[in-house]
């Protein structure tokens, strides 16, 4: 099967756009349904549509690459892309997540309280949600462990039953 451009430009142009839009609604937290799982998924086909471009248009990427500019472009977004995995605390943080480490952290009777509930009740959901809780002063971190995306799961399940 011969590589066409006819396609593979369209679908190149149609993921960026997707991604584009996505992402630029993840930046500011306007981000809703399925924004952020179309735009981590969805960002194979922009790399797909990107390498079948590249290869039908191999020799312009030889060209652009053969001069300065091609090669100090490349060169200025690999130092960017290996500046992105350098730690920066919590200032990376996403804005929920101290919050949620308030709750996560909260003894049972206060995010009882929270949930707009009784420290039985809450108690019966944790259980509900297969967690033992020991004492009223468990916490959910304490009881879940470190990992936030199981605190966030337990805390929207205690938190969805109250309508809270």
């Amino acid at each position: 099967m011969k590589l066409q451009r006819d396609w593979i430009t369209p679908i190149t142009m149609g993921a960026f756009a997707l991604l584009a839009v996505t992402g630029v609604l993840m930046f500011f937290h306007l981000d809703s349904g399925l924004n952020e799982t179309a735009h981590q998924w969805l960002s194979w086909v922009l790399i797909g549509g990107v390498a079948l471009h590249a290869a039908v248009n191999w020799a312009g990427v030889k060209r652009h690459l053969a001069g300065w500019r091609g090669r100090t472009a490349l060169a200025l977004f690999a130092v960017l892309l290996a500046a992105s995995f350098v730690p920066l605390g919590s200032q990376g943080e996403p804005p929920f997540v101290p919050p949620l480490r308030a709750l996560a952290d909260a003894p049972l009777p206060v995010l009882a309280q929270v949930a707009r509930t009784s420290p039985e009740e809450l108690r019966a959901r944790l259980q509900g949600a297969g967690i033992t809780v020991r004492s009223d002063s468990d916490t959910v971190h304490g009881l879940v462990g470190d990992d936030t995306r199981a605190q966030i799961r337990v805390l929207s399940q205690v938190m969805a039953k109250s309508g809270g």
